[in-house]
Order: structure tokens, then sequence, then C-alpha cells
């Protein structure tokens, strides 16, 4: 393997990555919206102090997000994004169904343009994709930070 090939992805990111890109377009679409649904909301602890969540303002709706170790080493996440921006809210129910639980050495191997291969390119505005972007990004930044503490 050569140092250029990028990292697998994990197993549950590669299987909804995978349906998105075989999915025909109108199915891509419902499926992102199917995923804003399952995205759990915030922990009590956060909703009451949400100084803790970190913002991504390059993202063009309000979205915050917070990560935490759990005992057994892996990575929980929660996101704050509104009802009002179902694309994005989708996304992140993406992420967190994908990478709850994964190890950060997993997270932070996640391609940083992974969701460029889900076919959203034709559903979604390059803003909004170069938000996801930062979302990544920041989720990664935030799981660095964690994972010296």
């Amino acid at each position: 393997m050569s140092d250029s090939a990028p990292a697998p992805l994990p197993e549950k990111l590669q299987s909804i990555v995978t349906m998105f890109r075989s999915a025909p377009k109108a199915l891509r679409l419902q499926a992102l919206l199917e995923y804003s649904k399952k995205l759990p909301g915030l922990p009590e602890k956060y909703v009451e102090h949400p100084e803790f969540l970190q913002p991504v303002p390059e993202c063009t709706s309000p979205f915050f997000l917070v990560t935490e170790r759990d005992d057994a080493g892996g990575v929980n996440m929660y996101f704050k994004v509104p009802e009002e921006a179902p694309t994005v809210r989708g996304y992140a129910g993406i992420l967190h169904e994908a990478l709850s639980g994964a190890t950060a050495d997993e997270i932070l191997s996640v391609p940083d343009q992974f969701y460029m291969d889900m076919g959203l390119t034709e559903l979604i505005t390059p803003m909004r994709l170069r938000g996801m972007g930062a979302i990544l990004m920041r989720l990664k930044n935030d799981v660095r930070e964690h994972a010296q503490a």
C-alpha cells in the first residue's frame, strides 16, 4: 500500500457512502432527510451549558458540536443543528451514526472530503458542501484536543 492511498473508511461510514453513491438522485435526498430525523438531541448537560459546544462558523446554518471520550476509549459526539437545516442535520446524522463510539484514530483517519463520494454534489450547493468539510475539520480538531486531555 502506498503512502498516497487514502485510509479506508470505518465500516459503518463506508456502507453509508456506498448506499448513497449507488442510490438514484431522488433517493439520496430522501436518505439525507431521513438521517436528519435520526440525529439525537443534545444531552441535558449541553443544553444547560451550551458554552461547551464548539461553533462551526464556516457553516451557513448555526452548527455546534462537542465530543467526549467514553470509558472504552471511543468518542461520543453531539451536534446542535436547527431543524430548518435538514441537509446539514442529515450530514450530522450520518457522522453521528457512522462515527459515534469510534476511536480517535478512526475518526482522524477519515478522508477530509469523503462526502464527495456520496453523490451529494448534485443535491447540495457548493457553499453547503464547503460547510460539510468545515464540520468534519472542526470535529477532527475537537477529537484531537480531547485525545490530548
